[in-house]
């Protein structure tokens, strides 16, 4: 049975509340497709106190987004029948900290446009209700802002929505496939922010610096300060070569 989706504004309620004692608890952490933007990646190597790279290989699967041709990062889920996430528990999400915005956001989901004169983002939300959900029986009453405030989502929305900026440049520059080293380059840039940080430091010619080196090249750079830059310096070193604003 498909789920049910009703388009809600910021400031209309909805009744929800997830907690152990629901019947159907951990339920929506099984069999799906949890795709990773770089933010949700960022977040959960720091929670787990390991690199990237080592994230990256003990925890996903990498492929090509069909529409955008740029690198697309998911979770590698468990090979039992019910595909639960690698993170899930009895007792819950063992990463729930550092949860990924798509989790954060359930049972509401997230739209964003884009308009390419004026760089104005709008927002669109929806209410998901999937049939073995129980969350909406007796549940809190809240709006979707109420909802954002309290999964602390905003800032994960400010950083995905970069990736917005970086699909278009792609579509407009590079449109098609990238060859399997510009792909390589913009995977690195994006989520293997530990070795971003690395070959920018030793200056590896492979990853071609130019006027942005001063910000990237300090081992002391955050990963927040490394996500921030990744997509003009793909742009630059990838998509057209020629510094531009958008």
């Amino acid at each position: 049975m498909q789920p049910a989706v009703t388009p809600l504004k910021n400031d209309q309620t909805f009744c929800f509340t997830c907690s152990p004692q629901a019947a159907c608890f951990n339920a929506c952490c099984r069999n799906l497709n949890q795709v990773l933007t770089p933010y949700d990646v960022l977040c959960l190597k720091q929670f787990l106190k390991m690199s990237s790279s080592e994230f990256l290989n003990r925890y996903t699967t990498e492929n090509t987004g069909p529409g955008t041709g740029l690198p697309v990062v998911s979770l590698r889920f468990s090979d039992a029948d019910d595909l639960a996430c690698p993170f899930v528990t009895r007792a819950g999400c063992r990463v729930y900290p550092a949860r990924p915005a798509s989790c954060r956001t359930y049972p509401l989901a997230r739209g964003v446009s884009r308009n390419r004169e004026t760089g104005r983002l709008t927002e669109y939300w929806a209410l998901i209700r999937e049939p073995h959900c129980l969350g909406f029986n007796n549940g809190q009453r809240q709006t979707v802002n109420d909802w954002v405030n309290d999964q602390q989502i905003a800032t994960h929305n400010r950083m995905n929505d970069m990736m917005l900026e970086l699909i278009s440049l792609k579509k407009r520059f590079r449109p098609g496939a990238l060859s399997p080293s510009e792909k390589n380059l913009v995977f690195t840039a994006l989520y293997d922010l530990d070795r971003f940080r690395r070959v920018l430091s030793e200056g590896e010619t492979t990853f071609a610096t130019s006027a942005d080196t001063h910000t990237l090249d300090r081992p002391t750079a955050s990963d927040r300060d490394l996500l921030l830059i990744a997509p003009e310096w793909i742009r630059k070193n990838v998509l057209t070569g020629v510094p531009e604003k958008v």
